[in-house]
């Protein structure tokens, strides 16, 4: 076929059986989610098509990677030669036969084969659009020639977290709080860089993003025959290399969460606020610290809005909270003579804070655990220079220590 010729293998001109081979989670954070591939056996050759490959080697790769310009590859591997690095890492790998007529299952191998030509092999890799899940999916359809009929999954595990999938609204951020729920500075990282576009509802298909979720989707998948029967997409289902023991990290204990740390921050400014408000004076170091921090991670989602290609990174209502005007409390609380301008800007951003939080309430933009506690120390210390600013127009004098 096609695929046997373009790989120089020169194997009989026979349909070839498709499988798809979904591998288990692993310990990086771009393995959490899982792999999809395709695998073509027939007589003489036996070979898997990743769309998973990149090349971390390329020039400005973390750069392009923020920026949203990273570009992935499609790549054929001997069956053994896939299996390999999956053996070592101990990940397991199951095999889904896909149930196609000879004419379907040759025409999805003459679209693959096009697909690997190298003109056409590499591609702008989107994490929920357009990446190892949905580009083997595409090409089973257009192959079958008809959307497949894709039924909620039941019964769905969240990979190696024992998460068992909750009925209901689904959204992109939602799927990706559950499989992340080990690594939850992945996901703190993940909600302060991606918008509101994660949470809108999603269907079945749109959940396919995920290879965990595909695995199990496909196996109630089925697309109607000529006579209008309804016919199962997937043939079998086997496990092919078992998982050996945990692969990935151990859970984050609680008290190396980002929910702790930020609690930690709320008590801790707690404190502070009520000093400030018995001595009538702002810890100004306190507030140019924190105001600092969030200043810098201001920067990154300045860049990740009017900058990257993502398409998540725009809109964020986390720019009302991080947002370079944070450099005013952390720079201009110094000088005295510019106490007003800050008086200005707590005034502005309680407000703009007040409103972050009624948009994470009503699920305009869903908000980490950890955010409300970070908001509610920012609110805290707005509420308190507003306060002690107030109280003393002229006689305040910002404390240095």
């Amino acid at each position: 076929m096609l695929l046997a010729w373009a790989l120089g293998l020169g194997a009989e001109q026979t349909a070839p059986r498709v499988s798809l081979l979904t591998v288990s989670p692993g310990p990086l954070v771009y393995e959490l989610d899982g792999h999809t591939a395709l695998r073509f056996q027939s007589p003489g050759y036996d070979y898997v098509v990743n769309w998973g490959v990149f090349d971390f080697g390329a020039p400005n790769f973390l750069y392009r990677f923020v920026k949203g310009e990273t570009d992935y590859m499609a790549w054929p591997f001997p069956f053994e030669t896939f299996m390999e690095e999956y053996r070592i890492q101990g990940r397991e790998v199951t095999e889904q036969v896909i149930d196609l007529t000879p004419e379907q299952a040759s025409r999805l191998e003459s679209l693959v084969a096009v697909n690997l030509r190298p003109e056409n092999r590499t591609y702008r890799y989107n994490y929920i659009y357009d990446n190892c899940a949905t580009r083997p999916l595409a090409l089973i359809e257009e192959a079958v020639g008809q959307p497949l009929d894709i039924p909620d999954a039941t019964g769905f595990t969240y990979g190696e977290t024992g998460i068992n999938d909750s009925p209901g609204v689904h959204t992109f951020r939602g799927e990706m709080t559950r499989s992340h729920s080990d690594y939850p500075w992945y996901q703190f990282g993940i909600d302060i860089a991606l918008g509101s576009g994660l949470d809108k509802k999603i269907t079945s298909r749109e959940r396919t993003y995920s290879p965990l979720y595909l695995k199990d989707a496909l196996r109630h998948a089925n697309y109607a025959t000529p006579d209008g029967v309804k016919h199962p997409l997937v043939e079998s289902t086997s496990v092919i290399l078992p998982r050996k023991g945990r692969v990935t990290d151990e859970p984050t204990t609680f008290l190396l969460s980002p929910v702790f740390f930020s609690l930690v921050i709320l008590l801790v400014t707690g404190v502070i606020v009520l000093r400030d408000l018995r001595r009538g004076s702002v810890t100004r170091w306190y507030d140019s610290l924190l105001y600092s921090c969030f200043f810098i991670v201001s920067l990154l989602l300045t860049f990740l809005i009017f900058v990257s290609v993502h398409e998540a990174t725009s809109p964020n209502w986390l720019y009302l909270w991080l947002n370079p005007l944070t450099i005013i409390p952390a720079a201009l609380i110094w000088p005295k003579s510019l106490r007003s301008v800050v008086y200005f800007y707590q005034i502005c951003n309680f407000v703009a804070l007040f409103l972050l939080l009624v948009i994470g309430i009503l699920g305009i933009q869903g908000l980490n655990s950890a955010f409300y506690m970070l908001i509610a120390a920012d609110m805290a210390l707005s509420a308190r220079y507003i306060s002690i600013f107030r109280s003393h127009p002229k006689q305040h004098k910002p404390n240095r220590h």
